[in-house]
This record gives C-alpha cells, structure tokens and sequence, in this order.
C-alpha cells in the first residue's frame, strides 16, 4: 500500500535500504556474480546498440549500484567511473574491479554532488533502470548530468516508463494510481527485487515520480539537445503476474494491446 507523505528524509531513509540490500543483491541470481565474474555482460542488447562504440570514451555511471552495468561498459572499452550514495555498494564494486582486472574508480556521493565528487568530465553519462525515482528533483539531476558532460558527450538514459506505474500490479489492465501526481510516496516493504521473502530491517523506502514529459523538459532546459526518444514494449523482471518472459525481457502475452514498460534517451552537450 502507498503512503503519500511530505518529506525531505529520503536520502537517509533511501540510503538505509540500500545499504542493508547490497549483501543480499550480491548473493543473488538475479546479479549472478559469478557469471559477471566469468565473463558475462550485464547490459541489454538495445541499450549496447543505442549507446554506440565506447571504446577509448570516458564514461560516467550514476546511481550505479554495485557496478556490474558500469564494468560492463569497462569491458567493452570505456574509461568508466561509478558513482553511488551507497559506500557498502561501492566497496563490493571496488572487489569486484579488483577481482576481474577492470579498470574502474568508483566514488561514494550523493548524485546531486557528483561534479565535486567526481572532479572530471566525460564523454558519455549513462544512467537508468529504476535510478530516477529516488530523485526528488529531475530538473537538478539535468543540470548535474550536463556538468559532467563533456562538449560534444551525451546522456544515455535507459529507464522504466512511469506509464507502467499507475497500472495494477497484478494484471497491468487496470488504472491504479495517478500518472500526473507528484507527491512522494513511502512504501514499506520487506525483502527487495532479488528476494521477495527476504529478512531485511531497514524496509522503509520514499520514491518520487517523474513522468516522461517531466524527464524531457528537465533534459532540454538543462541545455543538452534531444537525439532520440524511444518507447519499449518490454521490461527487464515480472513488473504484473501477466508477463511472459522472452529472452532478457518480459512481455505481455501475444495478441494482448502493448503499453509501454521501459524507454531510452539520448541527449548531446552542445
């Protein structure tokens, strides 16, 4: 159930939960470390195609977790960095650099400090899949992106589409919740993506929505010039009961009408 509420306590609140996850993303199929360790890429072949060519390019990953998207990109050539307010995420990404050969640096910040915190700029900002709810304001998240770019770079955004938020969760047929409302909810739940059944403590989380149109206009306002803005049919995880998966994706069921789950940007510093 959601709890609309009033409140600038979402970067400690947030950080607790994610602190207290990362052991338990670490140790799950979902991530599937070993597999990264031995190889695998974690990234999605449209996001591989929309980026382009890394090689020798300076690259930045905000709110990058644990890193495994971000050593992806490593491995593919890039010059990366990673970025995430979590220190216990940061440190396993470190290990896991070290422990795979990848050259990376990895910084501990709040998103919103990431020019300081970083102290470079770059050829690329990739970020996304579910970054952008725990950000109150997107419109200062544009203008930190452009302050890491390079003249030249670009923002690649890879995003779950706010449209799929205001469906039921159970058949994705129903209009649930208020696509044009942006107060901040508090959820309380226990366990987390990876393990539903989970013991966590910390399960207090507050999340903020910013329709595609909110996204955009920060995005320009900001000063970087719109390439492109593409809608997918398709999610990464069992977003309603009705999915059926297809490869590294969910879908609706054949012949069902299609709504858009995840979408992808493209935006150059001019």
């Amino acid at each position: 159930m959601i709890v609309y509420v009033t409140s600038d306590e979402y970067l400690g609140v947030n950080r607790d939960l994610w602190d207290e996850r990362v052991p338990i993303h670490l140790g799950s199929e979902f991530y599937d470390l070993a597999g990264f360790r031995a190889g695998a890429d974690t990234l999605r072949d449209f996001e591989i195609a929309e980026v382009g060519d890394v090689s020798g390019r300076t690259l930045a990953h905000l709110q990058c977790h644990f890193g495994l998207d971000t050593l992806s990109w490593a491995r593919r050539g890039a010059k990366v960095a990673g970025l995430d307010f979590s220190a216990p995420a940061i440190e396993a990404a470190r290990g896991i650099a070290d422990e795979t050969g990848l050259d990376a640096r990895f910084v501990v910040s709040d998103v919103y400090d990431a020019p300081e915190a970083l102290g470079a700029t770059f050829d690329v900002v990739y970020t996304g899949i579910g970054a952008l709810c725990w950000l109150p304001d997107v419109g200062r998240w544009a203008e930190t992106v452009a302050a890491v770019l390079n003249p030249g770079g670009f923002l690649y955004l890879s995003e779950f589409h706010p449209f799929a938020d205001i469906l039921d969760e159970e058949t994705g047929t129903t209009v649930a919740f208020d696509y044009f409302d942006r107060t901040p909810q508090e959820w309380n739940e226990p366990g987390t993506y990876t393990d539903g059944d989970g013991t966590t403590r910390n399960n207090r989380s507050i999340e903020f929505l910013h329709g595609v149109g909110d996204v955009v206009s920060a995005i320009v306002a900001a000063g970087l010039r719109l390439e492109f803005l593409h809608e997918h049919d398709h999610t990464l995880f069992a977003r309603y009961a009705t999915l059926e998966k297809d490869g590294q994706r969910y879908r609706l069921p054949e012949g069902r009408p299609r709504v858009p789950m995840m979408y992808s940007l493209r935006a150059t510093r001019v």
